[in-house]
């Protein structure tokens, strides 16, 4: 939900839980399976982190979840945010959670200037609050700070509105546009990638990618990555084939936006006969029928141009 609306991501998690009803099912699942029901949210470290983790909580900890802020910072994937959310909701520890409603609201509310892109400053945050937040009530208390400055004070905040005007430093200073403070920008990076879609009329060649990339363990199109022309493209599909080739189809420029990167895609169909196909497969990934590629996980990327193809996935 950090960057997806609730009725986008309601469908997936229903989907996921009817899937996986316990701990113990989730752990004992292929990832494969479980990238495949998260296809289409992004952030897929997030899916293989929850799959390692329910392995971990099944397999050491005897299906049992841990119930305090340390032990669940503990589990793979988990930060401070989502550990002091649980902890708070589920087992009501009073542990502040800071987001980016807590930070806007909380540096307005308190006059706190620290840039919020900084660590340490999730640190001054989590002090003050932990001298504000509610014993008795911590879940409350969290959901509540999170909620107001989703709704009341947000970017643009409706001040008039607020139940704090009076109290509120940014209010009595005119610092509303000021805070919060975050100087620190996330530098874009821009990526080319051209696919070639080998097929022979009823196989797609395909690979797996491998862990040291975005889309890790997904499935996509042999590549090559650059800001190239088509007769550059055309003379490594010749090395890589071995032999000449038309392309079939040129697709049209797909964009595609991540956190940090902005990549531009072409896809060039080519059609090989089933020997060709076989000849490659080996190094360059294997041929799947369209019934499997619908079955297969596949960046949101590869999934838009499947679809421009024909083959709803």
């Amino acid at each position: 939900m950090q960057q997806t609306r609730v009725d986008q991501g309601l469908p997936y998690y229903l989907k996921f839980i009817a899937a996986y009803p316990t701990i113990g099912d989730l752990a004992n699942t292929e990832e494969k399976e479980i990238l495949r029901l998260w296809q289409g949210l992004g952030y897929y470290s997030r899916a293989r982190n929850l799959h390692s983790t329910a392995k971990f909580v099944d397999q050491e900890l005897n299906g049992v979840f841990p119930n305090s802020y340390e032990d669940i910072l503990n589990l793979k994937g988990v930060g401070p945010y989502t550990a002091a959310a649980i902890a708070s909701i589920c087992f009501d520890e009073p542990r502040p959670v800071v987001d980016g409603n807590v930070f806007r609201f909380a540096s307005r509310y308190f006059g706190i200037k620290e840039d919020i892109g900084r660590q340490k400053t999730r640190t001054i945050f989590e002090m003050i609050l932990s001298e504000h937040i509610s014993r008795k009530a911590p879940g409350i208390f969290n959901q509540a700070m999170m909620e107001f400055g989703s709704t009341v004070c947000a970017p643009s905040p409706d001040c008039k509105q607020c139940l704090f005007k009076l109290e509120c430093i940014a209010q009595q200073k005119n610092l509303q546009n000021q805070l919060p403070v975050k100087t620190k920008k996330i530098k874009v990076r821009e990526r080319f990638l051209n696919y070639l879609v080998l097929h022979d009329g009823s196989n797609f060649l395909m690979r797996q990618r491998d862990s040291s990339d975005v889309w890790a363990h997904l499935f996509d199109f042999n590549l090559i990555e650059g800001k190239v022309g088509k007769e550059e493209v055309f003379a490594g599909t010749k090395q890589l084939l071995g032999h000449d080739f038309l392309i079939e189809e040129e697709s049209k420029e797909f964009q595609h936006l991540l956190s940090h990167q902005k990549i531009k895609a072409v896809f060039y169909k080519i059609k090989l006969d089933p020997q060709q196909i076989k000849n490659v497969k080996s190094d360059y990934g294997e041929p799947y029928s369209v019934e499997e590629i619908v079955n297969l996980p596949k960046p949101k990327l590869i999934v838009n141009y499947l679809e421009q193809i024909g083959i709803k996935s």
